[in-house]
């Protein structure tokens, strides 16, 4: 017999245990009926709280976006310049990520899955980098302090090779990269892609 929680409780129980079977599985994987043998109560009880297993879903994607990473103080700090804000910023989020690499096995899954409601979530996500990338470059551009690329697809650069870092550190935990750290796998990501655009505007 399960013990009796209160209903916030409850619900955030629910939350934790749909978000870790969403992150291994996928929406598509997990029914509500695993949900729910996995807390050890009856389906009946997850839809006092939730009423779909879409809604469960969502609610799942809103917990980790209510940890969203704030990046306005390090887009106020100094230096000002666009390679030393952008690397506080990736530092931020990939604190942030690492401490939850559940985040990028739904990524991951959605990704697989073309789950509407979670690729825009996960866009989202990733917007500050995309709009800060985009728009920096087009400036930097304008003043011959980067090289001439197309400032979409240098987004896209930098997006994919932080979350190939994250994936290798955070989730595959590849016998090959063991003895980088995180951090120092993260701190060459950001040099080679600032070079890779030629980048001359440092402080």
């Amino acid at each position: 017999m399960s013990t009796r929680l209160k209903a916030p409780e409850r619900k955030a129980s629910i939350l934790a245990v749909a978000k870790v079977l969403f992150a291994d599985k996928g929406y598509h994987g997990v029914s509500v009926d695993e949900i729910a043998k996995r807390l050890g109560v009856s389906p009946a009880v997850l839809y006092q709280h939730f009423p779909s297993k879409e809604a469960l879903y969502e609610a799942a994607l809103n917990s980790i976006s209510e940890i969203r990473e704030s990046y306005v103080s390090v887009i106020l700090e100094e230096p000002s310049d666009f390679g030393s804000v952008l690397k506080r910023m990736t530092r931020v989020f990939v604190e942030s990520v690492s401490n939850d690499p559940d985040y990028l096995r739904m990524e991951l899954m959605s990704a697989l899955e073309g789950a509407a409601v979670a690729n825009q979530f996960f866009e989202n996500r990733w917007r500050s980098f995309t709009d800060y990338i985009e728009y920096s470059i087009k400036e930097l551009s304008k003043e011959g302090k980067v090289s001439d690329i197309d400032p979409r697809m240098a987004s896209l650069m930098f997006q994919g090779m932080l979350r190939e870092a994250l994936y290798t550190k955070c989730i595959l935990v590849e016998n090959r990269y063991r003895d980088i750290s995180l951090n120092k796998l993260v701190n060459q990501l950001l040099e080679t892609f600032l070079n890779s655009i030629a980048y001359r505007d440092k402080q």
